[in-house]
Order: C-alpha cells, then structure tokens, then sequence
C-alpha cells in the first residue's frame, strides 16, 4: 500500500487525560485506507511531518483516529495543538510502516505499549476481535502513572467482555486506586522491561508487536529473548527507524 498525500478536516478533539488529546480526522474513504498497526504523517510546515500511530482500523468510512501526547514545552507540539482545532483542514501523508498486523497468522498476540504506544495497539486488537474473535491477545500497556493509562476503561472492557483477552496493567508507581475487576485483568508494578522479565510468560508461541521509544522497545526485547522469544516474530517501527548498531 503506497503512501499518498492527502486533505482531510478535523472533526473532534477531546481530552482523554490532562496530558493526551484524542483527535478525529475524516477524509476520502479509498485515500485514507491502512493496515493494522500503520502510522500517518502530519504536515506542520513544508519541512516538517509528525508521526503518530493510528489508532482505529480501517472501516471504509474514511474516519481516523489518533491519540496525541501534548508536551507544551516543545514547540512543535504547542503548533500542533492549535492547528487541531475542529473543522479545521490538515495535510496528511499515509499510510506508513510495516509493523503491521499479520493476518495470516494464528499465534497468539502479545501487545506491549508504553503510554500512546497504546494507540498502535489498539487498532490491531480492534481489527482482530472483527476478523479473528477468537485469537488470544495479551496487552501489556505500560506507564509511569495509573492517570497515564488514559483509556484504562477500554483495556479492561475488551478483558471482560472477551475470555480471549488479557489486559495487563503495568505502572511505575503505586496504583492511585484499583483496576476495574476481572479475572483477565491484573496490575504489575515496576518498569515493563524488569516486569516482563520476572513475569510467566512463554512468548516463544507469541507473534509479539512492541510500541514505545527505542530505549524501551529494546529492553523490552532483551528480556522477552531470556525466555525464548523468536525474534523473526517480534515487530516493531522502532526496529526500521532506529536499529541497533549491532
């Protein structure tokens, strides 16, 4: 699926914490078209393009939603705010990347996010309960803070109303109140690299898709290979745009 250019308006905007906005864009259906796990490009200036993940899958309705971490200490996310302001029209380049979801596969998905990394998780946990019900999925959603985890609700919904589904909570500092209650729903306390480390996993029979900066994403491989993780099935963006020197 080749990257096209496109015009499309901002048609919400709403706070999803004190600290990310979620944002709705609608376009043309046939050029606003990804694959599960892909990103787009937002035009700032005609020198600048931001990523982010998408986070919704494609329904041919032309409607994408995004999940935008607000840092108003940086200038380009202060510009970025006031341009998505709703019915306003922006530039977009999509769809990008190959950390998408393999549709042929049976394995069971281990999804690890940190913070808006959750956005590309979402998607492919979307698009897998519409195509392949029945797939085992374990998401990992770190963060520093419980308020971080900004759309905890959703993780817990999908754990409760689907057997397939865990939902597992891992924050760096104590819970400020419990997790919603289910038996597919747990809290780990700790760095997600040390949790995963420490945790019962057998990820040698997972396809695993790991969202975060480049420091996490590898340490969070570095502990999965200690349990056996095939390499070949672990994917991440992080892997093309800043591969290891060795």
């Amino acid at each position: 699926m080749s990257a096209r250019t496109l015009t499309c308006q901002v048609t919400e905007v709403e706070n999803l914490n004190p600290d990310v906005f979620g944002v709705t864009l609608a376009g043309r259906a046939e050029a606003m078209q990804h694959a599960p796990g892909q990103y787009l490009e937002l035009k700032l200036d005609d020198a600048t393009w931001v990523p982010f993940s998408i986070a919704s899958p494609e329904r041919g309705d032309g409607i994408i939603e995004l999940h935008i971490q607000h840092w108003p200490e940086r200038d380009n996310s202060a510009r970025l705010r006031e341009l998505l302001q709703v019915a306003n029209q922006l530039t977009l380049r999509l769809p990008g990347g190959e950390c998408v979801l393999d549709r042929q596969s049976q394995r069971p998905l281990m999804l690890i996010a940190a913070g808006t990394g959750f956005s590309q998780m979402k998607t492919i946990i979307e698009a897998v309960l519409h195509e392949q019900p029945d797939r085992e999925i374990s998401l990992w959603w770190a963060a520093r803070e419980h308020r971080d985890l900004y759309l905890e609700q959703l993780a817990s919904e999908w754990a409760q109303r689907h057997t397939n589904v865990a939902f597992h909570a891992v924050t760096e500092q104590p819970l400020e109140e419990p997790l919603a209650e289910g038996e597919r729903i747990s809290h780990h306390q700790g760095r997600i690299d040390q949790v995963l480390k420490t945790a019962e996993l057998t990820p040698n029979t997972h396809d695993v898709y790991i969202s975060g900066s480049p420091n996490m994403v590898y340490a969070c491989l570095d502990a999965l290979e200690t349990k056996g993780v095939k390499r070949e099935r672990v994917f991440s963006d992080v892997f093309a745009y800043a591969p290891r020197s060795n």
